[in-house]
């Protein structure tokens, strides 16, 4: 079974390598590397955790540039979270082959500004735009998330309920939904059924579905 103290000959080595001169357990430190004035500190852990996160944020108090390591392996998913977060957080990201002792940076130390994306935040303002009113404030409601595209759905589904098979385009200029007919024909909830060109009705799962909704999108 690994332990932290199999990470620091490989790191040792890896920071020599650089023209560092190392020393394990300096101090609150895991492992300090020193050339010159330059300092670099190093936080070991066999995965990441809060704990080492914060570990590693104590240590910018002595130094501007601070790693943590850990050994390689695990989900790719789940670790390049892990390193996006040590980004955002100025801290810089090492792991280490055990087999071998391939040491990887992955991120390195300093100040982190992240990029904004158009996109994203155009898709956040839309979304925010769909939503009426504040369905899910305090969190999902007992139904589940609501958002706009659901809303959408149920005002078609209670138009269909009052006034019987119609088309999109006759739902968009009444009941205000501009996405109608994209809406019913993607039919993704279930409720919607096409019964000429252009032309919905209600499913039977669509009825049961409008009572079980009928308090949401008002």
């Amino acid at each position: 079974m690994a332990r932290e103290s199999d990470l620091y000959p490989p790191l040792k080595a890896w920071f020599m390598g650089q023209g560092y001169t190392v020393k394990g357990e300096v101090g609150a430190a895991d492992l300090v590397a020193r050339k010159g004035d330059e300092i670099i500190v190093v936080e070991l852990k066999l995965g990441f955790s809060l704990t080492l996160f914060h570990q590693a944020m104590d240590r910018l108090a002595v130094s501007d540039t601070v790693y943590v390591a850990v050994p390689a392996g695990g989900k790719a998913k789940p670790f390049a979270s892990n390193v996006k977060l040590a980004r955002r957080l100025g801290l810089g990201v090492l792991s280490v082959r055990l087999r071998d002792g391939f040491v990887e940076a992955h991120a390195s130390p300093g100040n982190y500004t992240p990029r904004k994306s158009p996109k994203k935040i155009k898709r956040l303002k839309k979304a925010f735009d769909r939503l009426q009113g504040d369905p899910n404030a305090g969190g999902a409601t007992r139904h589940g998330l609501i958002t706009g595209y659901r809303q959408d759905a149920i005002t078609c589904a209670r138009f269909l309920a009052v006034h019987g098979p119609s088309g999109g385009a006759r739902i968009k200029d009444w009941a205000e939904v501009p996405d109608a007919t994209a809406i019913m024909a993607a039919n993704h909830y279930g409720w919607f059924t096409r019964v000429s060109r252009g032309v919905y009705d209600l499913t039977a799962s669509g009825r049961t579905a409008l009572a079980d909704w009928g308090d949401v999108g008002d």
